[in-house]
């Protein structure tokens, strides 16, 4: 099914242009695409982190005017997604220190990290490698690590083996696919024509790409420290999940002291293809690490 009825809801469906962003220079670093829509004055600021494949607008537009009402709203591309950074490996720590970065060169000041699956992942790493720069945490769909249970740790060993073997050539993939996008995503389309869009988006980030990511991905485990982090946290649970087993983001956010859940009876893709289930939840848990923050 392609077109406005394969995306979902009336939010995704009536959407014909998202927020213009421009590439950003992060200091030492690289460039990446970043939107940054101001909000209220004087509001907090929330820093969306994007999944896996995606980038950081198609992970996120569906909720965009309702965040921007109440907050500062930033997004980028992270590393080898879109058009964010490209280099030479795909690294967790490489992807939280940009989360750093960006803070630093747009002046925010204890801002709320809201991560989607992946992006959930790098928001608990930069906590844990910057203790002192989140004002919050809101993790949707995500988890605290991968390989438990016997099938997980034959797929994740595979995917270590095969992205070691080829991580060069990914490399080098993935800087020429890089230097092939336009200066700037596309930010509008006709109506009906929004799945172009989002094809777009998708072929943005190539296989080469995947399997360095979810490599480096499986190798995530908090469960060694997640238990003594000391900010107000939201958890997100995506109930109808397949990805990321819905017990597991539970145990996650029962390691997590003081952290509030927030069911969203929808699937993985929740932050799209069911946003009128998973933008209002959003937003409540927002509003929530947002009053603890200031306390």
């Amino acid at each position: 099914m392609s077109g406005p009825a394969a995306w979902g809801g009336s939010r995704v469906a009536a959407t014909t242009s998202v927020p213009a962003g421009r590439m950003v220079e992060l200091p030492g670093r690289g460039r990446t695409y970043l939107v940054d829509i101001p909000g209220p004055q004087g509001a907090p600021t929330v820093v969306l982190l994007h999944g896996l494949v995606t980038t950081g607008m198609l992970n996120w537009f569906p909720a965009l005017a309702e965040l921007s009402e109440r907050y500062r709203v930033v997004l980028f591309d992270q590393r080898w997604h879109g058009h964010g950074i490209r280099s030479p490996r795909f690294d967790l720590d490489d992807l939280a220190d940009d989360v750093a970065a960006v803070a630093e060169v747009l002046g925010l000041d204890r801002p709320l990290l809201a991560g989607y699956s992946m992006g959930g992942i790098v928001a608990q790493a930069t906590t844990h490698r910057h203790p002192d720069l989140a004002g919050g945490l809101v993790l949707c769909a995500t988890t605290y690590r991968f390989r438990e249970k016997w099938r997980e740790r034959v797929f994740h060993t595979g995917m270590s083996l095969l992205a070691g073997a080829t991580i060069d050539t990914a490399g080098r993939r993935v800087a020429a696919a890089g230097r092939k996008l336009p200066v700037l995503p596309e930010i509008s389309w006709e109506t009906g024509r929004m799945d172009r869009w989002a094809l777009g988006e998708l072929r943005t980030a190539g296989g080469w790409a995947m399997a360095q990511a979810i490599a480096e991905l499986g190798r995530f485990d908090s469960s060694g420290w997640l238990p003594d982090l000391n900010l107000p946290t939201a958890v997100v649970i995506t109930t109808h999940d397949r990805a990321l087993p819905v017990y597991r983001q539970l145990e996650m956010a029962k390691m997590i002291a003081g952290a509030e859940i927030f069911l969203v009876p929808a699937g993985h893709a929740a932050c799209v293809l069911e946003a009128d289930a998973f933008v209002p939840v959003l937003l409540e848990a927002c509003a929530d690490v947002a009053a603890r923050r200031e306390n």
